[in-house]
């Protein structure tokens, strides 16, 4: 049954991935799986319910990537002490895992992909891609430079100003290996701005 639930959670979001939440109906799902509306009714309420499980599933893997890369798990509001301690080095192999995560895991991907067609047709999406994707990553990188700032790690500007120069050439190279065979390559580029910018605002 655990095999069967996972199956129908991967074939949606692959589908809202390809046609939008919106168009993707139960019918298209269960129909891709080769099963009736019913039987997968057994396993989710409804379209919502799975849509609910895939957000709560990125949540998820959100968390246990910050605890393998040692960076906060959660806001700097929540848990301020955290961001006091990471260290730069973290943040940059987390940053690249980042990347290979949102480029090359295909429930990643797909999220994304789906998050990036539908958030001009529905208002929650559209936070969910801010939230995720946008204004949520600049955020934690501004409180993560403001607090090495104060360390006396990082030279000292404006700290906002400086998670949208980090962050902007990452969305941007995300966007680019979408339509790059060779995403090797594209996270070389990646790896090299990082470098650039760490030794361009670090105290040494």
């Amino acid at each position: 049954m655990a095999d069967t639930k996972e199956s129908i959670l991967h074939t949606a979001l692959r589908l809202f991935a390809r046609d939008g939440y919106e168009a993707a109906s139960v019918s298209d799902i269960a129909g891709e799986l080769g099963m009736t509306k019913g039987a997968l009714y057994k396993h989710y309420k409804n379209k919502r319910d799975i849509f609910s499980s895939i957000v709560e599933r990125m949540y998820q893997m959100d968390v246990e990537r910050a605890k393998k890369y040692e960076v906060p798990e959660e806001t700097f509001d929540k848990s301020p002490s955290a961001y006091r301690n990471t260290a730069v080095d973290k943040i940059k192999i987390f940053t690249e895992a980042q990347f290979n995560f949102w480029t090359e895991d295909e429930f990643a991907s797909n999220f994304r992909k789906m998050l990036t067609l539908e958030q001009y047709r529905n208002p929650e999406i559209m936070e969910l891609y801010q939230k995720c994707l946008v204004s949520g990553p600049v955020g934690y990188m501004e409180d993560l430079f403001r607090e090495m700032m104060e360390q006396g790690i990082w030279s000292k500007s404006n700290p906002k100003q400086l998670a949208l120069e980090f962050y902007a050439p990452f969305y941007l190279l995300v966007s680019i290996s979408d339509a790059t065979p060779d995403k090797k390559e594209t996270a070389k580029l990646l790896v090299a701005y990082i470098e650039g910018f760490i030794e361009k605002n670090i105290v040494s």
